[in-house]
């Protein structure tokens, strides 16, 4: 009976607890002269990422979204929004919890960041901007073989200054 209870406390957990708005922004520096004008923007999307540990197996991950259209030279409108979840996750290796709080939630938290993005942006009367699908196993890939090139690096300079 001890074992079946070991087993069950190694076996992988995950449950949402709650997705949340964090912190939203929306700006129009430049208006009313910018509706003046012909559109055609330029935008640009800024992600990051980052998890706070709250007890144990909980966890914040919040996905930072900043979406700036230029027009010409003037900022049409930035947007920046903040979309957070509170998760339980147990049971994982170091490894697989890294990639479940840097891939995993941010693609659960995006879809909500993308349609506040868009209310926001039709709120401010501009035309509707729907953001592309963002790979975030990707990111997390390309994150985690930074990190790695940046340690052997480190270590190389290390090597060389001894």
């Amino acid at each position: 009976m001890a074992e079946v209870a070991n087993n069950e406390q190694q076996a992988p957990q995950f449950n949402i607890q709650r997705v949340y708005t964090k912190d939203v922004s929306f700006e129009t520096p430049n208006s009313p002269a910018v509706f003046q004008k012909e559109w055609n923007p330029e935008v640009k999307l800024d992600l990051d990422t980052r998890s706070t540990k709250l007890a144990d197996e909980v966890f914040e991950v919040v996905l930072s979204l900043t979406v700036t259209a230029k027009n010409g030279e003037e900022t049409a409108f930035l947007c920046e929004v903040q979309q957070a979840g509170i998760f339980h996750i147990g049971g994982l290796t170091e490894p697989q919890l890294a990639h479940s709080l840097g891939a995993y939630c941010p693609n659960i938290l995006f879809p909500y960041a993308r349609e506040t993005v868009a209310s926001l942006v039709s709120r401010g009367t501009f035309p509707q901007l729907n953001l592309a699908p963002v790979n975030f196993d990707a990111l997390f890939a390309q994150y985690v073989q930074q990190r790695a090139a940046a340690a052997v690096q480190a270590e190389q300079t290390e090597e060389a200054n001894a």
